[in-house]
């Protein structure tokens, strides 16, 4: 029972549900990102290059078309699709950016509101105390 109690502990540490919490939102938040790239951004790029961005590849060897119409046996490099993921990397990395400097703003001023200790004597007042002590003995 010892384990269990320890591991439950472990993952009920408010850290760990937080990142939890974090990630899940993360996920959810790539899925809107990636859907705002592909839906918004690489169409509007793509007007640029007259087709749609993420479709936008480098042949090294063109492949062969059967009755179907596949393409089989094509080797390609897809960079379209490559610089739509480094556009929606640097999108979540920019919006997390703002969310940790917020949260530092936030922070920051929590610490600001913390009232100081008051003051105590300074050395000049606790050295006169002890002089006046001395003196009316």
């Amino acid at each position: 029972m010892g384990m269990l109690k320890e591991f439950k502990d472990f993952a009920m540490k408010g850290n760990l549900v937080d990142i939890a919490v974090g990630f899940v939102m993360g996920a959810a938040f790539k899925a809107v990102v990636t859907s705002f790239t592909g839906g918004i951004v690489s169409p509007l790029i793509g007007l640029i290059f007259n087709a749609d961005f993420k479709d936008l590849k480098y042949i090294v060897k063109e492949g062969v078309a059967d009755e179907a119409g596949k393409i089989t046996g094509e080797v390609a490099v897809l960079y379209g699709d490559f610089l739509t993921n480094v556009i929606d990397f640097i999108i979540v990395a920019f919006v997390m950016f703002l969310v940790v400097k917020g949260i530092n703003r936030m922070n920051k001023k929590k610490e600001e509101e913390v009232p100081a200790e008051p003051a105590g004597p300074t050395q000049e007042e606790l050295l006169s105390e002890i002089r006046d002590l001395l003196s009316k003995k």
